[in-house]
């Protein structure tokens, strides 16, 4: 089968080289081959057989089926993109976190030319999972690509006929998932910085017994550290979509800004270049934390 992916990041990767190795043609465009990140884009697709294209279009021309894994903010920008040279009754997949209302709009663009628009939903982390990672699919085509995307090897149901079902759980769901990470990061580098950190853990474990609280701080950190720019992305998309359900998007836009700040000390090398690269492999969470009030105390000294 011919695929196409916009989007050649982590993910796209993660996809290409599993859709290679069962033997498919698969073409790929992701703006950063315009930049000098290209360069490592590039030797990948040399390795595992994927065609890169010069632009989205030409991307997509002749796939039967795109699949789109972009950053949250450019879900319509890449389905606009894309749109004039998708095949007519192609499967365009749409597998960004993104709100109901950019799904809705993304999929007006790829129908002006008569491909059928798939709402995704990845409903954890897509690496431990590659390919099988659990996906809700969405839309008046959803029922009609799923045996496609069966057959590919993905693990999709349908959540609904209606677009912008699949997203809302997903998003719903990510308020509680990335804003959960961001106030225990929030939380304990206050603890460590006030020295009762261990105060705080001996009380959540006995209100949530059932969780490792060292264990899921230290998980917690390093997704951050590691995914916090793409993940605050995320936030900022369910804030809207919590905007779009009528309310005040107080905890959703909080998280992004957390997610985000964990972020921007991350580019700074605050957490080394080979540390981003492990996840959840610091052994204690304090090593972060640490880190991250020495900063501060650099910051305001």
């Amino acid at each position: 089968m011919h695929l196409a992916l916009i989007g050649y990041g982590e993910v796209g990767r993660i996809l290409a080289e599993d859709l290679r190795a069962q033997g498919h043609e698969v073409t790929a465009f992701d703006l950063k081959l315009r930049t000098s990140a290209g360069v490592a884009l590039r030797g990948h697709s040399v390795v595992h057989g994927v065609t890169l294209a010069a632009s989205h279009a030409d991307a997509v021309r002749g796939a039967a089926l795109t699949i789109s894994a972009v950053t949250a903010s450019q879900t319509v920008a890449a389905a606009a993109a894309s749109a004039p040279g998708l095949r007519a009754g192609s499967f365009f997949l749409d597998f960004n976190s993104a709100s109901p209302g950019a799904k809705i709009t993304a999929a007006a663009y790829v129908a002006r030319g008569g491909a059928r628009y798939i709402e995704g939903a990845v409903m954890t982390a897509v690496p431990p999972h590659r390919l099988k990672v659990p996906l809700l699919l969405g839309g008046p085509h959803a029922a009609d690509g799923l045996a496609t995307l069966s057959e590919l090897g993905f693990a999709a149901q349908v959540a609904s006929a209606e677009l912008g079902v699949a997203s809302a759980t997903k998003m719903c769901r990510s308020i509680v998932v990335k804003g959960l990470e961001a106030m225990v990061i929030e939380s304990f580098v206050a603890a460590r910085r006030y020295g009762v950190e261990e105060s705080l853990i001996a009380s959540l474990r006995e209100t949530f017994p059932g969780i490792d609280w060292e264990q899921q701080a230290s998980t917690f950190f390093q997704r951050v550290i590691k995914h916090g720019r793409r993940r605050a992305e995320e936030m900022r998309e369910a804030a809207v979509t919590v905007r779009e359900a009528g309310l005040d998007p107080f905890s959703a836009s909080a998280a992004a800004e957390r997610q985000a700040w964990v972020a921007d000390l991350a580019d700074t090398g605050l957490f080394g270049k080979k540390r981003r690269r492990r996840l959840a492999r610091t052994p204690d969470w304090r090593d972060e934390a640490d880190r991250i009030l020495d900063h501060l105390r650099g910051a305001t000294s």
